[in-house]
């Protein structure tokens, strides 16, 4: 259900004249059982945009070429970032549009895992929603590997099954053969299917099928979808809005 404090008129015929994936999204947050609040119209089309962007940037690193692997046999372009122990820093005197904006566009020099990839499509998403200036300036000394991620990027993990598109879920796989496939994070793309680093693009009863081809030699212990699932905090990043 969605409620808006303050609608105003001009952003009110906006959201009549949403169509394609965005109006899918407006009805998906209308239709939910939980309650998505705004104070102004314009917030919750930012939200709907920054979710179209988002689904955007997972289906492009899908065509980016980069590699899925663990953090030992990982890349990134050197140019750009820096390897340490806990991930990959920015190079000093780089702008995080730059290196985002670089693992798209050469991503052949890049290789990671699905967790890196949720937080690098997040990135992605909130470059092309908000100002330049403000995602340089908020966004300065990324680290990037694994759920590791900048304050002002404000990911919210919270239970439960109702999910938009744009949103994150997780498929565990209990009885990994490798570690690498302990699970598959996923961006929820709308009419049923998702994305993830590694796997591709398919539906929940397909993610689980790959999943279960990597378990220890004779589990029966099938993967399965978490109840939950990660999103941005929209209304925060609305202030930034191009």
């Amino acid at each position: 259900m969605i409620i808006i404090r303050f609608p105003d008129s001009a952003s009110g015929q906006m959201l009549q004249n949403l169509s394609g994936k965005q109006k899918e999204i407006y009805n998906e947050l209308d239709n939910s059982l939980t309650m998505f609040e705004y104070d102004t119209t314009f917030q919750l089309l930012f939200e709907i945009k920054l979710r179209e962007n988002i689904i955007k940037a997972a289906l492009k690193l899908k065509e980016a070429s980069v590699a899925f692997t663990s953090f030992k046999y990982s890349r990134f372009n050197p140019v750009y970032w820096t390897k340490g122990p806990r991930g990959y820093l920015l190079n000093p005197n780089v702008l995080p549009s730059d290196a985002i904006n670089d693992i798209y566009e050469n991503g052949q020099e890049y290789a990671f895992e699905c967790s890196t990839a949720m937080v690098i499509i997040f990135y992605k998403a909130v470059l092309d929603s908000i100002r330049l200036s403000d995602f340089n300036y908020l966004f300065r000394g990324l680290l990037v590997w694994n759920w590791n991620y900048d304050p002002d990027l404000a990911i919210i993990t919270l239970e439960g099954n109702e999910f938009i598109p744009g949103d994150v879920v997780y498929f565990m796989n209990p009885d990994f053969d490798k570690p690498i496939w302990r699970g598959e994070n996923a961006v929820v793309l709308g009419n049923g299917l998702y994305y993830g680093h590694g796997i591709g693009i398919g539906t929940a009863e397909e993610m689980i099928k790959a999943l279960n081809t990597l378990r220890i030699q004779g589990s029966t212990t099938s993967a399965f979808m978490l109840q939950q699932h990660s999103r941005l905090n929209f209304k925060y990043l609305s202030q930034f809005s191009k």
